[in-house]
């Protein structure tokens, strides 16, 4: 049931925000209200079961490879002769060698080692020296779904049987002739939740003051469901400087006119979105999509994926000129971000626990979200004894590819049908982007 909220300040008190001084700590300052439930949120990893983007198509390259993790799971996405992209378990079913290392030859990727070659959906289609008679080898490696959209590689980590139906991010400005995009891709040393509440909670304005001079933000309202939280906020400038980039993105000086600043943020799990739309108008001036995802097991570091699509104005050429000012302007942005929340994850490193006493109602019901659609870490990943990236993940332990070739982590690999011919051991190795 959706909780609907509008026109709430931000200093409003929440009923729960405050526990009785007999209640025990909690990262939120609410009680933990249900039976097994993890209270500290950095102890939640992303779920699985969504479409993630894990490359920048530009990064995938024909007849080549790329070496990609999600929550320390390796995965290796090429690039076939077709043009599709693959993407598979990165370590081969015979000695585990990184199947980033090897090389592609049409739509085969075959290892650097004993040139075992695999098909895009997994399964083993050649092992050069495979004598008769000899034990049944494996069917092959995990596939994942992939799809390539808005310039950027997808992969669904989770159940594959859930992957048609499960939401793929929806951005119309992003093919529109009025608006041109602007692609981000950044590692952040930090976990993902925090990723949601830095851009959600624009009461951090200070800390952008040498870049966006004095801004007062003001929370218009808000409203919450089981996955999203939205909020709208009018920025009213208080004076200060203001890096030119900031005027350009929002039209000023380049064809567009003063006007109060409405933006409209929105955490969609497990997406988030940012979009300042005028009055009466359909598309927004600009937009922001933004991922954040975990790299390793830990999920303590992640990798930022941005889409910043913005209006061209009435001026022709007039974007083209104030590109590199704009990419100034939100690279000085994010680098302020990363700067505070990077430091709010080595305080939770420091203390082993999340101390935040949060007071502001918009960022506890993102929380809830964040909490109730995540998944568990496991205790070794969730405590920091598990190495980064090394650790087996620990959601769907069954699931397979379309080869039906492995589960997740190391779990026994499925006997299966003899491999389809044999042949001369491949030459040379390929190389990893």
């Amino acid at each position: 049931m959706t909780d609907a909220r509008h026109d709430r300040p931000a200093s409003d008190p929440h009923p729960n925000s405050h526990p009785e001084p007999s209640v025990a700590h909690h990262s939120d300052s609410r009680p933990a209200d249900r039976p097994g439930r993890i209270s500290d949120l950095r102890r939640v990893g992303i779920s699985p079961d969504h479409w993630y983007p894990v490359a920048t198509s530009r990064k995938v390259r024909h007849n080549r490879t790329f070496a990609a993790v999600f929550a320390g799971e390796r995965i290796v996405l090429y690039r076939g002769r077709s043009g599709a992209v693959h993407a598979l378990e990165d370590r081969c079913a015979h000695r585990q060698v990184p199947l980033s290392m090897g090389v592609v030859e049409g739509d085969i990727l075959r290892c650097c080692y004993h040139a075992w070659a695999y098909r895009g959906d997994g399964r083993i289609s050649q092992i050069p020296y495979l004598p008769k008679g000899c034990e049944r080898p494996p069917r092959g490696v995990r596939s994942y779904p992939v799809r390539e959209a808005y310039g950027l590689v997808f992969v669904f980590p989770g159940d594959p049987a859930l992957a048609e139906d499960a939401p793929f991010p929806f951005l119309p400005e992003y093919h529109s002739a009025t608006h041109r995009t602007m692609t981000f891709s950044r590692t952040v040393r930090c976990h993902y939740s925090f990723m949601h509440e830095n851009l959600l909670d624009m009461n951090h304005q200070f800390l952008h003051r040498s870049v966006l001079g004095r801004i007062q933000p003001e929370l218009l309202g808000y409203d919450a469901g089981p996955r999203h939280v939205e909020a709208r906020y009018l920025f009213v400038p208080a004076g200060g400087r203001k890096d030119r980039g900031a005027g350009l993105l929002s039209a000023e000086g380049i064809g567009g006119k003063d006007r109060p600043d409405v933006i409209t943020i929105r955490t969609e799990y497990p997406y988030q979105t940012l979009r300042d739309v005028p009055e009466g108008g359909d598309l927004p001036v600009f937009s922001l999509w933004a991922a954040y995802v975990p790299e390793d097991a830990e999920q303590r570091i992640n990798h930022a994926y941005g889409l910043l699509t913005i209006a061209k104005p009435s001026v022709p050429g007039a974007l083209h000129l104030a590109w590199p000012l704009i990419r100034r302007f939100t690279e000085r942005v994010f680098a302020q971000d990363r700067t505070a929340v990077e430091a709010e994850q080595r305080a939770w490193d420091e203390q082993g626990e999340d101390h935040n006493h949060e007071v502001f109602p918009l960022i506890l019901d993102l929380r809830e979200v964040l909490r109730d659609n995540g998944v568990p870490l496991r205790p070794e990943q969730a405590s920091g004894c598990a190495p980064c990236g090394m650790a087996a993940p620990a959601h769907h332990a069954t699931g397979a590819g379309a080869a039906g070739a492995t589960g997740h982590a190391g779990g026994a690999r499925s006997a299966g049908p003899a491999v389809e011919g044999a042949g001369p051991a491949v030459e040379g190795a390929g190389r990893s982007e």
